[in-house]
Parts: C-alpha cells; sequence; structure tokens
C-alpha cells in the first residue's frame, strides 16, 4: 500500500496530511510556523519534522514506508530556500520521491485540482495565484511584512497598533482597539506591547486580528477602517491575477484560503462585493480544508502511473 504526504508550512502554522492510495486520510498532524524566512531554517524544519511524525504516527507509518512527499511553503519562491528544504525532506523521508514548492501551488490544487482557477491567500502573508485553462499561471503580492503582505493578519495588526499610537498622540480619534488589543494579548502596558514588537513582530501582529474584527463588530470606526482597507488591498491582489489571466469575462473558481477569512463577516463581505464588481461571473467560495490534502494529492500523481491506477482501485 502506497501512502502521499502533503505539507502545508505558512507563517502561523504547518500542517501534515497522509493519503493512503484510495484516497482516504489516514494520519494528520500539526506543528508551530515553518515558513523559513521569518522563522529560519532549523525551526521551519523542526516545525515540518514534528507536523510530518505525528501524521505518521496516527498512520502507523515509519518514514521509509512514505511513497511520495510534497511540501508547500510559504517563502518557497526562492532557489535557495528550495534547494535546502528539499535535502531536509529527503533526509527525513528517504524512500519517498519528494518536491518542494509554494504554499499557493498546493492551495491551488486544493482548490481547483489542476484546472483553471484563482487562490487568493490571507494569513500571516497575503498572496493571491492563479491558472487559466491553457495551463499559464500569474501571481501577485507574497513579498513578506517589509514590502508587502497587505491584508494579511500581520498588516491588519500593524495598522491597529498603528491607530491607537496616533491616539495616544492625540492625531485620531479614540479607538476602543487599545484595550481590546490589551486584553488580547495580556499585554499590560504600552512599553511592554512595543518590546514585544521589537523582539518578535510575527508573534505579535497577526495574534491582534481577532481584536480588531471584535471592534469593528462593536462599531469601532478606526477597526473599520482598517477592515476596509484590508479588504481592498486584497481584492487587488485576486483582481491583479485575474486581469494578467484574462479572466475578467469568464467563468472560473476564485477560493478564499486562509486565517483572515472566515473570522469577519464584515471584511468577507466587503472583499466579495469588490471582487463581484471586478469579475461578475466567478464562483467565489471560501476553502474550509487544509491545503496540505491538496499537497498529498500532488504526492500521488508525483508518483507517476502505478499510484494514480492505485487511486481508482486500492483498497485497504
Amino acid at each position: 500500500m502506497m501512502h502521499f504526504l502533503g505539507v502545508d508550512g505558512g507563517g502561523t502554522k504547518t500542517d501534515c496530511v497522509i493519503l493512503r492510495a484510495d484516497g482516504e486520510i489516514v494520519g494528520r498532524g500539526a506543528a508551530g510556523p515553518s515558513n523559513p524566512l521569518r522563522v529560519g531554517f532549523p525551526a521551519a524544519f523542526e516545525a515540518v519534522r514534528i507536523a510530518a511524525a505525528m501524521a505518521m504516527a496516527e498512520a502507523g507509518l515509519l518514514p521509509r514506508q512514505i511513497t511520495a512527499a510534497v511540501a508547500g511553503l510559504a517563502g518557497a519562491g526562492r532557489r535557495n530556500t528550495v534547494r535546502r528544504a528539499l535535502v531536509f525532506l529527503t533526509q527525513t523521508l528517504p524512500n519517498a520521491t519528494n518536491l518542494v514548492t509554494t504554499d499557493l501551488e498546493i492551495a491551488l490544487e486544493t482548490a481547483v485540482g489542476e484546472g483553471e482557477g484563482v487562490v487568493l491567500v490571507a494569513g500571516t502573508g497575503s498572496a493571491a495565484f492563479g491558472r487559466s485553462a491553457n495551463g499559464q499561471t500569474a501571481r501577485a503580492g507574497g513579498y513578506g511584512p517589509w514590502i508587502g503582505d497587505e491584508g494579511s493578519a500581520y498588516d491588519i495588526g500593524r495598522r491597529a497598533v498603528a491607530a491607537v499610537a496616533q491616539t495616544r498622540d492625540h492625531a485620531a480619534p479614540v479607538t476602543i482597539l487599545a484595550e481590546m488589543i490589551a486584553a488580547e494579548l495580556q499585554c499590560p502596558s504600552w512599553d511592554d506591547l512595543d518590546d514585544r514588537i521589537a523582539q518578535q513582530p510575527d508573534q505579535v501582529f497577526p495574534k491582534i486580528f481577532p481584536a480588531v474584527v471584535a471592534a469593528a463588530d462593536s462599531g469601532d470606526s478606526a477597526a473599520q477602517e482598517i477592515l476596509f482597507t484590508a479588504a481592498v488591498a486584497l481584492s487587488q491582489l485576486a483582481l491583479n491575477v485575474v486581469r494578467r489571466l484574462k479572466l475578467q469575462d469568464r467563468a472560473f473558481p476564485l477560493a478564499r484560503v486562509g486565517g483572515v477569512f472566515g473570522r469577519s463577516a464584515k471584511l468577507d463581505g466587503m472583499l466579495d462585493s469588490v471582487l463581484r464588481s471586478g469579475v461578475p461571473l466567478a464562483e467565489i467560495t471560501h476553502l474550509t480544508i487544509s491545503p496540505a490534502i491538496g499537497a498529498a494529492r500532488m504526492a500521488q500523481r508525483l508518483a507517476g502511473p502505478i499510484a494514480a491506477s492505485a487511486y481508482g482501485g486500492a483498497s485497504d
């Protein structure tokens, strides 16, 4: 019996799934962040190792029993990242056929398989990726927190702290975000918050996102403006990809993927409204299953014709 392992590694968490040859999920695992550009290679690889070990333990498998594996990692758009991650994956799963790709590739696979469509990914970071019917691909965003990641949880959290800073300087109206951020992070003072941001911004800004959602739902104008700005920025990422692939006048699936979505009816509603004005024929959905499943399906294809035939006929 062949088994296929898929990894979805992002800036907040790592998911791992193992599929049996008949397509049934037999193992799952989870760990911390595994974007090597944000947490470093040792921490990223350790997260992948832990998630994979959990999944294999649940499936009752040893590493040598994995037939093929695909790891979709945020930050894997760089050759050096792919090379180092592939070496690690080969050492971890010595008998497997292994592939390292981006988290965007596996998200698109999960949403539309090998077909036409677009995924808009927003978690710790943000990006859009799509494929046309003729196989052309296009990407927008994914440049990291210093020059991009518009509309991500990181960006929303950073804007919320900036809004609070402006109220402290009496440069903006009072917002309830100050109290909500303090409660969300259990942060006793502004100085403490400032210190934590300076030391580990990835551990601070994304965690503020729920506080912004709660403040917006309570009618706070600053929080509502932040969510509106995020919705517009995210829509522009998706529409950029749509235009480059010339999908504006076509019916195609457009899937929202990541932890930013499904948490705020205001944000989702504003985003969908802007998207529908630009791509009225698109079928906008929210992907609720882990992209690690798409990665495992890619691993099955990677294994070749034998795996493909087993998918349709193997049994336990």
